[in-house]
């Protein structure tokens, strides 16, 4: 309701905003402004992602605590969309992104004890993850999640989030990153301090 009566409040007034949406977003998503340490950020995996509006609040969520977005493909959608652009406002120069052609290709290149998997399929909570800086948190595909496959490969290695009301399903994927990404700085006060550039 509030965010009607303000984009009302700006049509009566004739507000203008400074720039386009495309003026916005002149500079490619690709392009990465600073290089963050790796060791000292943590980095939020979206494995074959669907859904723009949520890849695009993982990254302000990303670009806000400076952590590493990795998208890894296919993606079920263009970098151009403008639900994704529109998800991540202006922010998307400040915010470290790493594109890989698969997720073998990301595996074959990370310390698989640096990883974390967050599944619905597991019983283990994510508040018992010993979240360190360098790790990776790894979230699957919003209809699917992980692969089964993979998530029996590293059964040690699997978290989730309690639900207790059994008729949901699940958490919606940019809600779970924030919880998940936000609980590991708070076990690590000094991420935030020793990440910035």
């Amino acid at each position: 309701m509030l965010c009607k009566l303000f984009y009302l409040w700006l049509f009566e007034t004739g507000f203008k905003f400074p720039y386009t949406v495309e003026q916005r977003h002149a500079t490619p998503l690709k392009t990465i402004k600073r290089k963050m340490n790796d060791s000292q950020a943590f980095h939020i995996v979206l494995v074959e992602p669907e859904i723009p509006p949520n890849t695009g609040s993982i990254a302000r969520l990303c670009g806000a605590t400076n952590s590493i977005l990795h998208l890894v493909h296919p993606l079920g959608f263009s970098t151009d969309d403008k639900h994704l652009k529109r998800a991540g406002l202006d922010y998307w120069k400040f915010v470290e992104i790493r594109y890989w052609d698969s997720f073998e290709q990301f595996l074959e290149a990370q310390d698989e004890n640096r990883l974390y998997l967050l599944t619905t399929k597991t019983k283990r909570s994510y508040v018992d993850a010993p979240f360190k800086p360098g790790d990776y948190l790894i979230f699957g595909k919003e209809t699917k999640g992980l692969p089964k496959e993979l998530l029996q490969l590293y059964e040690d290695r699997c978290f989730t989030l309690p639900m207790t009301n059994p008729n949901i399903r699940s958490l919606n994927l940019a809600m779970t990153a924030g919880i998940v990404l936000y609980d590991a700085i708070r076990k690590n006060p000094k991420v935030e301090r020793n990440n910035v550039p």
